[in-house]
């Protein structure tokens, strides 16, 4: 027997002995694996933004297109520039919460079909005027049965502002009785669609509790966590950032100055498109920083990513702020409306400048952000 090998497997045995023996009088418990990811307690965060953010702005929208319902009606029973000019001022003041609120279009908004109702676009304005020609009186319920593109904010932004291609100062001589009649019918129409979004919020949903009780706990039929609702409202600013960028400015803009479509221009006839999208970012930031411009310090969103890299969460709020700013600066100095815009070159270079911010915070949400529910011990 070779004595080097007979040496080696002494050793090994008696090595072996020893780890053995070690092991069995070691009663230490194995070392805790350091802790990854970040803690964060969203429910305070959750209540905030279901109440005093999406839930106070649809009870926004639904008093001022109230308020419009009225001045619609005012405006049928006394034909004045001056009732023409306020039913217009209410159309746009309805427009706020309704665009800023498209920063959380989920729940009863999508489910009971209200987005397209009040605010399907292209307008089929050859349908429009075929409803104008052959109806002599018009009523909410018959208007509900409708296709969508002749109701909604655009049909009554057709009627109130005209076809906004020279201008969008239509007068009162040039308002018909009959487009007064159907006016007044398409405000009640919102009026109601907007009665039953508030209603589902803080009332009662789908036969069961409001849907603001959905949110705030998270342990339902439409979220299993907290963790699903930060994701749905992530989702949802990702959704409008995405939307403003690549479909509501991009496809009107179009891949040069030739190729631009002033037809695609949502609110042209108003030339209310830049307040429309700066509003939809607005409502991506009132989601962010948890509350209206006007409001104190309540968590938003901004709260979830500050716990997780709060590099991250500065860089995102001036994103937001980058790309509002943007988009009011399209514009120029001569306040240009969007639909002119678009076939300016000067126009084109700011719109670009738009496209570009909103493409940088788009990226910063969708990746950066989402990527932080992965690393969220929540």
């Amino acid at each position: 027997m070779n004595p080097w090998k007979t040496g080696l497997t002494a050793i090994a045995i008696a090595l072996s002995v020893a780890a053995c023996g070690s092991s069995s009088s070691d009663s230490s418990p194995a070392p805790t694996p350091a802790p990854t990811g970040f803690d964060f307690d969203a429910s305070t965060m959750i209540d905030n933004l279901t109440d005093n953010v999406m839930v106070s702005g649809y009870q926004n929208l639904a008093t001022a297109l109230d308020n419009l319902h009225l001045a619609a009606d005012n405006l049928r029973n006394v034909p004045t520039q001056a009732n023409l000019d306020k039913a217009k001022l209410a159309w746009q003041a309805a427009r706020q919460p309704w665009e800023q609120g498209e920063s959380h279009i989920f729940g009863p908004i999508d489910a009971l079909s209200i987005d397209p109702h009040l605010d399907s676009w292209p307008l089929n304005t050859t349908d429009l005027q075929a409803q104008l020609l052959n109806n002599n009186s018009f009523d909410a319920d018959t208007i509900k049965t409708w296709n969508d593109d002749v109701q909604g904010f655009h049909t009554m932004e057709f009627l109130l502002f005209g076809d906004g291609v020279a201008d969008n100062n239509k007068t009162i001589a040039e308002l018909t009785e009959s487009e007064r009649e159907y006016l007044v019918a398409l405000a009640e129409t919102a009026a109601d669609y907007g009665e039953s979004l508030e209603n589902a919020w803080i009332s009662a949903y789908d036969g069961g509790a409001a849907y603001a009780d959905n949110l705030k706990d998270a342990n339902n039929n439409f979220y299993g966590s907290d963790l699903a609702v930060v994701e749905e409202l992530i989702n949802g600013m990702v959704g409008i950032v995405d939307e403003v960028g690549n479909g509501k400015i991009a496809d009107p803009f179009g891949a040069s100055i030739d190729a631009a479509d002033t037809s695609l221009v949502e609110s042209q006839y108003s030339w209310n498109s830049l307040l429309d999208f700066a509003d939809n970012i607005r409502g991506v930031q009132n989601v962010y920083r948890g509350e209206f411009a006007t409001a104190t310090d309540r968590p938003g969103i901004i709260d979830f990513v500050r716990a997780g890299d709060e590099a991250l969460a500065s860089r995102i709020d001036n994103e937001i702020a980058a790309a509002i700013a943007a988009i009011e600066a399209i514009g120029g100095d001569s306040n240009m409306p969007f639909r002119q815009a678009i076939t300016d070159n000067d126009g084109r270079v700011r719109i670009q400048a738009a496209v570009d911010a909103l493409s940088t915070l788009q990226s910063s949400l969708e990746t950066d952000a989402i990527a932080l529910m992965g690393q969220w011990n929540g």
